[in-house]
């Protein structure tokens, strides 16, 4: 997986062959007749969920079913919100027993994100294995949390943060650095 710095460490067409790139790493991965299936962490983990599921299964040959996963009520910061939470809802239309679950998201960072989704997932069924794959790893973790597939690693100095822009959600796509 790449590494990058700077202000724009992917843009549209790098997203794609990152998107592209994941999903073959995930089918060589697998076991022949492994079942899975993405969840999307919203709200950007979900668009990339749906495309990285077209693409695997491209490579695999098997259908991959999507969902959609809210953490908003299982984050460990919830009562320092401001206001109320936007609770979207988990759509989840298929069982998760005895399949892989790839959990997507688009920036890993401290782990709080994905031990919300973990907990989250939990609540759901218990799956065969769960895996993690991001676009963007900036590093910088709280809690003992890594990726099995990253699209790009970045280094990010204090005081910025990653920007992961979807098209559809953003109408453009692309990762940035910016500050905070």
């Amino acid at each position: 997986m790449p590494a990058a710095s700077g202000p724009c460490p992917m843009d549209s067409g790098q997203m794609e062959a990152a998107l592209d790139r994941l999903a073959r790493e995930l089918a060589a991965q697998l076991q022949a007749g492994e079942e899975v299936v993405m969840l999307g962490i919203r709200s950007r983990g979900l668009p990339l969920a749906e495309r990285l599921a077209v693409l695997a299964e491209r490579a695999t040959g098997a259908p991959v079913p999507v969902g959609a996963l809210d953490i908003t009520l299982y984050r460990d910061d919830l009562t320092e919100m401001v206001g109320s939470p936007i609770v979207r809802p988990t759509e989840i239309p298929f069982t998760l027993k005895d399949r892989t679950v790839v959990l997507v998201d688009d920036v890993l960072y401290t782990g709080r994100t994905v031990r919300a989704a973990l907990d989250a997932l939990l609540d759901h069924g218990r799956p065969k294995r769960v895996l993690l794959m991001v676009l963007a790893d900036r590093g910088g973790r709280e809690l003992p949390i890594q990726a099995d597939f990253a699209g790009i690693r970045i280094e990010v100095p204090q005081g910025r943060r990653v920007a992961v822009r979807v098209k559809e959600i953003d109408g453009v796509d692309g990762v940035t650095v910016e500050a905070c």
